[in-house]
């Protein structure tokens, strides 16, 4: 697959701004503003915020921007150097052994040497947003960093701060370039401060009204406008409640997508009662709004759009 044509850094806020926008991200002026001297500065970008309001597509777009391979890591429960890092292909190292054993090499060193060359290095995430050899750095995302423990994050410190990382058998690899790094997390714990201060920060938030109707309109073009404004405010209203897990914009586009593949043009209580499964992921959340919370709440979206003209 052809890589786009690499773009020059943005030279101001509003170049940033543009930029995403030509994408179509719409990114507000602060976010803007620590996005554009995070890549001026050259160092990470933290963006913390509630799951699925695009700290991830954040990344995404920036890639598809600036022209740059999307590296990403993956973070989870147990992640180890040998996932995040590197590790040794042993059957080819082994397979190595028995070759030079057999050809009557029985020098240790020499055998080290051998097998424990770059040719057997298994490239994981972070080497490979390191060493780009001669390419543009890319954007790497280190996505859901609270889903790992101290010990990784501790581990992170040397890349955060010198991009660099060492290998014993090998040495230190040092980036030529330091490659773009964005770090999310949604927040389930908090992360340490000595990796905070390493890096900038921004909290992503909902987007309003506004920014997430024209959001649906650049991602749903094909779903009647009077449905668009209807779902924006509906969704609206339902992060205005308690449940256990708000609707992030995904789930406001994957809605507007299902009930545009539905061919409504507008909501009514059967149709939301019917496709709630696309908005909210919990059944507890699904269950309160069908027993008629639901139902209030279209009523009030439909008079004040309706007030709005």
């Amino acid at each position: 697959m052809g890589q786009t044509q690499e773009a020059r850094i943005p030279a101001s806020i509003d170049e940033t701004i543009a930029l995403l926008e030509a994408h179509d991200y719409l990114a507000g002026r602060q976010l803007a503003t620590v996005l554009f001297l995070a890549l001026r500065m050259q160092r990470p970008l933290f963006l913390e915020g509630e799951a699925g309001v695009g700290k991830t597509e954040i990344a995404k777009t920036l890639a598809r921007a600036l022209g740059r391979q999307l590296i990403r890591l993956q973070c989870y429960e147990g992640l180890d150097v040998a996932s995040a890092v590197y590790e040794w292909n042993y059957p080819a190292q082994m397979l190595d052994i028995r070759l030079l054993e057999a050809a009557g090499v029985r020098d240790r060193e020499r055998l080290e040497a051998d097998i424990f060359d770059v040719r057997h290095l298994i490239r994981r995430p972070v080497l490979q947003a390191l060493g780009r050899d001669g390419a543009a750095a890319p954007v790497f995302l280190i996505d859901e960093l609270d889903r790992t423990d101290e010990a990784f994050e501790a581990f992170l410190l040397e890349i955060l701060s010198d991009f660099q990382v060492t290998i014993p058998e090998l040495g230190t690899i040092k980036a030529a370039e330091p490659p773009i790094v964005i770090i999310t997390t949604n927040r389930t714990r908090e992360i340490h401060d000595a990796l905070k201060r390493r890096c900038l920060y921004h909290w992503v938030d909902y987007p309003d009204a506004r920014q997430e109707l024209e959001i649906v309109r650049r991602k749903v073009p094909n779903c009647d406008e009077r449905l668009s404004r209807q779902v924006v405010a509906y969704v609206q209203k339902l992060r205005t409640i308690d449940l256990f897990k708000s609707p992030g914009v995904a789930e406001t586009i994957d809605w507007a997508t299902a009930l545009t593949e539905l061919d409504r043009l507008a909501l009514d209580p059967e149709t939301v009662a019917d496709t709630l499964g696309t908005l909210l992921k919990y059944q507890d959340d699904i269950a309160r709004i069908q027993t008629g919370e639901g139902q209030r709440l279209l009523s009030e979206v439909k008079a004040e759009l309706l007030a709005e003209g």
